[in-house]
């Protein structure tokens, strides 16, 4: 047997799959009509054919209403030609899905019975609704009720073990990468690092994650697998390959290529407009300055903070208090505790004239040191990301990022407190 790091992505993830299916009586793929869980399905599939295995395989697919026709199709084409050996957990569930092309809204519900006449398109025949989980609850999020699916499938199948194959890939985002590499010494199965436990006896597992994007392609390629079209369009309208994304088309890093809709899927895109608010605007101007990105230009006569407070004077009473609570404890942040940096960045600061309080030690694991400082207006450093200024919350604002991801900010109270619940809901699930 050649030693692991001679072997190429393909041959470990045949091995990965041989101990999960060895080990896991229930298994069960997520799968989204993407290329990563594409070719993880078709992986799984393959080795149960090829293996003739006299078993069932769980395919968990969320239906968020609104999608790519390409990918409607693929979804359906896929689970149609393999309906011999697949069991489909296809959910349509009015749960609440993030948003970022609405000043009014944070989120949204797909297959909300309230709008079901301006419904995208109709409920599919083989469509699990809300009425098939007795869990779900109208308050829950999408990745919450991901967490109560792996729960209830479990006890449904009255497994002894199970495992969900979840298609994500460390060279996407760093996010992933964390996910995968910290040091999860007690919540692995056995010593398999690309493993998580999430709770008794269920376990998810990530078989593709040393995947590189041109391997999924190559795959495809050489086991001449079929996969989501949309990707071809895509390539033709020149979109790069680490933004062909066939996710939720209102999260924030979908904004710039919302307009494809019209071009590649008109119909879709006609209809989008009158469910979901501030598409046509995200559509338009998506990717340019009127939405925080590229350069934005401070208005004659402003500063960052007062730009900020008119930007704020503008939104609806409840969106107006998400901003400001994030600023609230983001200011508190700053001027208790303070933000860790480096000391090229202290010097750079005050070398610009800004007051600061460096302290000796922080209860993070890092070799920068905790600043103490105030909101700073705007400051042209190279670690501008790093700094707290009002330039940066008018940014997060034209993104409508109700969540101010990239002021990188923490949990609000209301956050952690949800966090909190969840997680005391789960805790007799693990070890």
């Amino acid at each position: 047997m050649k030693p692991e790091e001679c072997k190429n992505v393909y041959e470990l993830a045949q091995e990965r799959l041989a101990l999960i299916f060895r080990d896991f009586d229930n298994i069960c793929v997520s799968f989204s009509g993407g290329k990563d869980s594409g070719l993880l399905l078709n992986l799984c599939i393959d080795y149960i054919r090829t293996h003739n295995l006299k078993r069932k395989l769980c395919v968990f697919h969320m239906d968020y209403e609104i999608q790519y026709k390409h990918t409607i199709d693929y979804v359906d084409r896929t689970l149609h030609s393999n309906q011999d050996i697949l069991e489909v957990y296809r959910v349509c569930v009015p749960f609440k899905v993030a948003t970022c092309t609405s000043m009014y809204q944070s989120y949204w519900r797909p297959w909300d019975d309230d709008l079901k006449d301006i419904w995208v398109r109709e409920l599919p025949a083989d469509a699990m609704t809300k009425e098939d989980f007795s869990f779900f609850k109208p308050e829950m999020w999408d990745y919450d009720f991901q967490m109560y699916f792996a729960q209830w499938l479990h006890k449904k199948k009255d497994a002894a073990r199970s495992c969900f194959l979840i298609g994500i890939r460390t060279q996407e985002s760093f996010n992933r990468w964390r996910s995968i590499h910290l040091n999860r010494k007690y919540q692995m199965y056995h010593k398999y690092r690309w493993t998580s436990k999430i709770g008794f006896d269920i376990y998810n597992a990530y078989p593709i994650y040393d995947w590189k994007t041109t391997d999924i392609w190559t795959a495809n390629g050489k086991f001449k697998y079929d996969y989501n079209h949309l990707y071809d369009l895509y390539y033709q309208a020149g979109v790069p390959l680490e933004r062909q994304r066939v996710a939720s088309p209102f999260l924030c890093e979908a904004q710039d290529s919302l307009r494809l809709y019209k071009a590649i899927d008109p119909d879709t895109w006609g209809k989008m407009i009158g469910r979901v608010n501030g598409v046509n605007f995200t559509g338009i101007y998506g990717g340019t300055r009127a939405m925080g990105w590229q350069s934005i230009r401070l208005p004659k006569g402003y500063t960052w903070k007062s730009f900020m407070q008119f930007l704020l004077s503008t939104l609806p009473e409840d969106t107006r208090n998400n901003y400001l609570r994030k600023l609230t404890v983001s200011t508190e942040f700053w001027r208790t505790k303070g933000g860790c940096l480096a000391d090229e960045t202290i010097q750079r600061l005050r070398d610009a004239g800004v007051s600061l309080e460096v302290m000796s030690s922080t209860n993070y694991k890092t070799t920068k040191k905790p600043v103490r400082m105030d909101y700073l207006d705007d400051i042209n450093i190279p670690e501008f990301k790093e700094i707290p200024t009002y330039k940066r919350m008018c940014i997060c604002i034209l993104k409508n990022d109700h969540q101010c991801k990239y002021m990188g900010f923490a949990l609000t109270r209301e956050e952690a407190r949800r966090r909190d619940k969840i997680m005391e809901q789960f805790k007799n699930m693990m070890l």
